[in-house]
């Protein structure tokens, strides 16, 4: 078997070829760059290709996989790169430990993800990283502050309604005097602050289009409490789920198990390993103290664990963490949404869970995304415009309804007021007549009688 083994360096990389039968050697010293790299991988007639993780070994993989070679990069996390007491330190020596490893199996693969991922896992990454430049000078610009005897607002409040007082302050740093380089100096940073903060607006947007059209994070966006961005940052890591045999190994690559000390009758636990992605582990444990306000079945776990101990909180905090670790693995791995139901299944298979968390979960409305959100708001606006109009409508009908009852109750009353006076007339002319025509009956009654 022959190996090529490559000790990547920044500038240069020496390359070991191995041979396992005969055990020989030889080396090969080429620039660390595509074209010099892609030169030696066609020339080489190996059947396994071994570098160190490290930055260039992605492209470097993926130049060695698109020319047919077998591959494998490898952790230098393990016991087998604990070289700490060697007497020389070469890189041939180390090409060449790397080599005989390999041939031995000794050596630990890695998951090296596609291209695709690794750009997406880099932008994750960035955003952070844009975020802690904002948080180093926005504590630069209070301590400014600080040392001039100058108060400004706490908190956010400082950078948004408190801003107008702080911009006050600044001034070009052509136009300071001897006493007010400070001045200045702020001008740069609020500069500078503006810009990261219109950077990492455009990462994020950037993100959260890549969020839409990626089934994984919308999954598990799903779990009451895990936002965009811890989701981004889980399938950032987690990649392929399938990777992964067991939850054991879920948590033990998020660094979330205990520390284990074990020699003959002594086993002892530590602290947890603090191995893997620090990134993802502190998003991690950020997400479960937020899963105590949103998620029922979070706060359960979390007060089962604590017991109410002062003591314990913190240790709670990091179980809750580790089983949101493996719960958005099972999701990704299973395809499928968060389920309460699904929950009540799981936590009563370990233990029983009391009759409110049970009835909290079962009556549980399913989490709504940004999107999702927006749509209800905007059906509900349209149900409440329409229902609006509907009383509207109703009250203009019943009003015009009342108006035409009173118009023809009032053209009644003038008709019967008309009837009345007609028929008082009439009478009137009835009695007006009839003294008349007794008047005329007497006169022909008393002509009858002297007749």
């Amino acid at each position: 078997m022959k190996i090529l083994a490559l000790d990547l360096g920044k500038f240069n990389t020496m390359c070991c070829f191995f041979d396992t039968k005969t055990r020989k050697s030889r080396f090969l010293t080429t620039p660390t760059e595509r074209q010099h790299i892609a030169s030696v991988l066609k020339n080489a007639k190996v059947d396994l290709v071994v570098m160190e993780a490290c930055g260039p070994s992605g492209w470097i993989n993926d130049l060695a996989q698109s020319l047919d070679h077998a591959t494998l990069v490898c952790s230098t996390n393990e016991e087998a790169w604990q070289w700490a007491k060697v007497k020389r330190k070469t890189d041939k020596d180390d090409a060449l430990k790397l080599a005989r490893l390999a041939a031995m199996r000794e050596l630990k693969p890695v998951h090296m993800p596609s291209q695709t991922h690794r750009e997406f896992r880099s932008l994750v990454k960035y955003r952070k990283t844009l975020d802690r430049r904002i948080n180093k000078t926005k504590n630069t610009i209070r301590a400014w502050f600080v040392n001039q005897g100058i108060t400004i607002d706490s908190g956010d409040k400082a950078w948004h309604t408190g801003r107008e007082h702080i911009n006050s302050f600044r001034k070009p740093i052509q136009d300071c005097g001897p006493d007010e380089l400070w001045k200045g100096e702020l001008d740069i940073e609020l500069t500078i602050l503006d810009s990261l903060t219109q950077q990492i607006d455009t990462v994020v947007k950037k993100l959260e289009a890549i969020g839409k059209t990626e089934p994984r994070i919308v999954r598990l966006m799903t779990i009451p409490g895990v936002g965009p961005r811890t989701a981004e940052i889980l399938v950032a890591c987690l990649d392929d789920p399938h990777r992964f045999e067991t939850s054991r190994q879920v948590s033990a690559y998020f660094g979330l198990v205990p520390r284990q000390y074990q020699s003959g009758e002594t086993d002892r636990n530590g602290r947890i390993t603090k191995r893997g992605n620090p990134l993802a582990r502190t998003i991690l444990v950020e997400c479960a103290w937020a899963s105590l306000r949103y998620n029922p079945w979070a706060k359960g776990v979390y007060e089962r664990i604590c017991g109410k101990q002062k003591t314990r909180k913190k240790k709670a905090g990091i179980a809750l963490a580790r089983k949101i670790a493996v719960i958005s693995w099972a999701m990704l791995r299973d395809e499928k949404d968060w389920e309460p139901k699904r929950m009540i299944e799981v936590t009563e298979s370990y233990g029983r869970m009391s009759p409110a968390l049970k009835e909290t979960l079962q009556t549980m409305k399913p989490k709504e995304n940004a999107d999702q959100r927006k749509s209800r708001l905007r059906k509900e606006a349209r149900e409440a415009r329409a229902a609006a109009d509907h009383r509207a409508s109703e009250t203009d009908r019943k009003s015009s309804k009342t108006s035409t009852i009173s118009k023809s109750r009032s053209t009644k009353q003038v008709t019967t007021r008309r009837k009345t006076t007609k028929t008082t007339a009439t009478r009137s002319s009835h009695a007006a007549s009839k003294p008349r025509r007794a008047g005329k009956l007497v006169r022909v009654t008393d002509a009858m009688t002297s007749a």
